[in-house]
Formats: structure tokens, C-alpha cells, sequence
């Protein structure tokens, strides 16, 4: 009994109809490869699937491009490239004319390249209008940037005062712990500065014989004032050395 022949309609179900084009396809592209190596033949094939996807197959050594200009040649009175060609030169011309009234109206904002001798009364009401516009668009800007700088050096300055709110506190409290850090003449300022730099020593987590070692030795370039008015060096009853 012969084999019927299958009538060609559309497949209507959308799973069988893809099978059939991936089978169908890669039969074809086997045939165009086959014609192309048996025959040196030049074949190119472009196909679009119903997705919009592409599948093309072109001879060892071509391209698609040499095929298009190849067929071009061939027939003579077809040119592909010229309404592309065509397109992209209009397209070009009204980039220039956007471009070139741009330029126009910036060098009016400016005041560049005018001749304000043969401009009419409305043409410099317009520019003086155009220049007031854009001080005033100028000087906004400039307020909003001074306004967002003295922002920033407000919120900086804030932070550093509490940050040297926060020191003085934890100093405070490392001076009622240490009390000898206190201890110095009233009338001496160098002692005071030797008794803070160690006292700040201390806060930043210095041991506390480092910080005493640093008072101790300030002390011992200071001269100590005597009732007859003679300085002598300043002499302290502590004894630092280690057992």
C-alpha cells in the first residue's frame, strides 16, 4: 500500500509547529552545506522563526555582506545601500540645523557675535528679557550652592563641638580618678601644660605610670620661687625607679 501525501496547511498546535521548524531548518542548512562543498557553490540563507528569531547559513569564507553586494553588482539597477544611504543624510542635515539653533541662542544669551546696531526694539527687549532670565537662573544657583556649603560647615562645626564636648567629660572623669594629675603650682603654666599632656595621655589610654613618668619629668626642668627670691631647681621626693 503507497504512503499518502501529507497535506501542507499550518500546524496548529505551537509545540509541533516549532519541532517541525528546528527539523525542517537544520535539513536545510545540511543541504545548503552539502550544495556549497560539493559543488563550490555560494549559498546563504536567512530565516526568522515566528519568535522574530534569526537563523542564517552562509558558505565557508563569505559574508553576508559580500552576497548582498554580490547580488547587487550582479543585477546593477538595485541599490540596497542608497534609501539607507539617503535616510542617514536627512537624518544628519536636521541634527546640524538643531545644532546650529543652539548655538545661535546660546551666543544671544551670551551677547557673543551680535550687532545690536541693526536689531529692532523687540529684538532687544527679547535679549535684555534672555539676560535677565538667565542673572536670574545664574544667582539661584549660586545661593543654592552657598546655602548647601554653610549646611555642610554647620553640621561639621556641630560635630566637633560635641566631639570636644565628649573629650573634656571623659578628661574630667580620668582627672577625678587620677587626682595627682591636678597638683601644680596655680602660677606655673608649665606645670599646668605638663599635668593636661599627661592627663590627655591618660584619656587616650596611656597607662597611668606613663602619664605620671611624662608629669615627672616636665617637673624636673621647672624651678621652684623661695622666699628670698633665689630660683633653685625643683626638687620632688618621688622615687620612680623599679625594684
Amino acid at each position: 500500500m503507497g504512503r499518502g501525501k501529507i497535506e501542507i496547511k499550518l500546524i496548529e498546535n505551537p509545540t509541533n509547529r516549532q519541532v517541525t521548524y528546528s527539523k525542517r531548518r537544520n535539513g536545510i542548512f545540511k543541504k545548503a552545506h552539502e550544495l556549497s562543498v560539493l559543488c563550490d557553490a555560494k549559498v546563504s540563507l536567512i530565516m526568522f522563526s515566528k519568535n522574530n528569531k534569526m537563523h542564517e547559513y552562509i558558505s565557508p569564507g563569505l559574508t553576508t555582506k559580500k552576497i548582498i553586494d554580490q547580488y547587487q553588482k550582479t543585477l546593477g539597477d538595485i541599490d540596497l545601500w542608497h534609501s539607507h544611504y539617503e535616510k542617514m543624510l536627512e537624518n544628519l542635515k536636521k541634527l546640524k540645523d538643531i545644532n546650529n539653533k543652539l548655538r545661535r541662542q546660546i551666543r544671544h544669551r551670551i551677547g557673543e557675535g551680535l550687532d545690536m546696531d541693526d536689531m529692532s526694539f523687540q529684538q532687544l527687549r527679547t535679549l535684555e528679557e534672555d539676560m535677565v532670565s538667565s542673572i536670574g537662573k545664574i544667582r539661584e544657583r549660586k545661593f543654592h550652592v552657598i546655602k548647601t556649603r554653610t549646611d555642610t560647615c554647620r553640621k561639621k562645626v556641630k560635630s566637633l563641638k560635641q566631639m570636644n564636648g565628649n573629650l573634656l567629660l571623659e578628661l574630667k572623669e580620668k582627672c577625678v580618678i587620677h587626682p595627682q594629675f591636678l597638683l601644680h603650682d596655680e602660677g606655673d603654666e608649665e606645670s599646668a601644660a605638663a599635668a593636661a599632656a599627661a592627663a590627655v595621655a591618660l584619656a587616650n589610654g596611656a597607662s597611668t605610670l606613663y602619664a605620671f613618668c611624662h608629669q615627672h619629668h616636665s617637673h624636673l626642668n621647672l624651678f621652684s620661687h623661695h622666699s628670698n627670691g633665689e630660683e633653685q631647681p625643683f626638687k620632688t621626693d618621688h622615687d620612680l625607679r623599679l625594684a
